[in-house]
């Protein structure tokens, strides 16, 4: 009994792992997010990234080659470009009617091009809650590294990138700066995690700390230590009731803030 309790811990350790790299990440990028008002072009990004990776098994790499990793990062800078331009003609063009333009497009042509692969409804499934429970450490460290050297950039030009997300001062070449550091990191994580669990763990953590914390130190303290905890859960009724592990996080993730706000309604009134 004590060594299968034992196996499995260590069959979860590696998924964990990657969620809380995720969460790491991704709750500092959620904050960036939020400040700038586009709370989709996670969303977006995400499918534009689906797309390359798409596009990548169209033409006969593997979904988790370096090749279609390569061709995923070149469209979310594609799409990085067009919205930082975009930001600067905001009147004219809402940047968010131009991020949901986009998740549409990526979307439509995701389904045509998957049309003409075999075993597109695998891929689709993986695009949408990838293959967490499949992860090893040796996509742990890719990941890790990857991550490392986007947070490496963040923190050495932390003030015109903090300047331009949280004060709306930066210029079109910071915003695109951003867009392309957080592309690189939507093309990765989307490769082990999915569409939809990505947007959770940018939006959801960052989301809850954001609403009882002032300073960005305090919001990422809580949004990392709750983005734990959730993906915990996660894992530990998707491996005790059998469930897609990817799906199992984005319910525990998603129906927080539901319950949060119904608490929130409730104390209120």
């Amino acid at each position: 009994m004590e060594q299968n309790i034992i196996q499995n811990i260590q069959f979860l350790l590696a998924p964990l792992a990657i969620c809380i790299i995720l969460v790491g990440i991704h709750c500092y990028l959620g904050l960036h997010v939020l400040a700038r008002g586009v709370i989709f072009v996670d969303l977006s990004l995400a499918q534009v990234a689906a797309l390359g990776a798409t596009i990548g098994i169209f033409f006969g790499y593997e979904h988790h080659s370096l090749q279609a990793h390569f061709i995923s990062i070149f469209c979310t800078f594609i799409a990085a470009g067009l919205f930082a331009f975009a930001r600067k003609h905001e009147r004219t063009f809402p940047q968010e009617a131009l991020i949901g333009i986009v998740y549409a497009l990526a979307s439509a042509l995701v389904v045509l091009v998957v049309d003409k692969t075999p075993h597109g409804m695998e891929h689709i499934k993986e695009i949408l809650v990838g293959q967490l429970l499949w992860v090893t450490w040796s996509d742990v460290l890719k990941t890790f590294l990857i991550y490392s050297g986007v947070a490496v950039v963040h923190y050495l030009y932390r003030h015109p990138l903090i300047e331009s997300s949280f004060h709306h001062k930066g210029s079109v070449i910071w915003d695109f700066i951003f867009y392309m550091l957080f592309g690189i990191v939507i093309a990765s994580s989307v490769k082990v995690a999915g569409v939809l669990l990505v947007f959770s763990f940018l939006i959801v953590p960052s989301l809850i700390s954001s609403i009882y914390c002032k300073t960005i130190r305090s919001k990422l303290v809580l949004g990392w230590i709750l983005g734990t905890i959730l993906s915990m859960i996660g894992l530990a009724l998707s491996f005790a009731y059998d469930f897609p592990a990817g799906a199992c996080i984005v319910v525990c993730f998603t129906i927080t803030p539901i319950l949060a706000l119904i608490l929130r309604i409730r104390g209120t009134s």
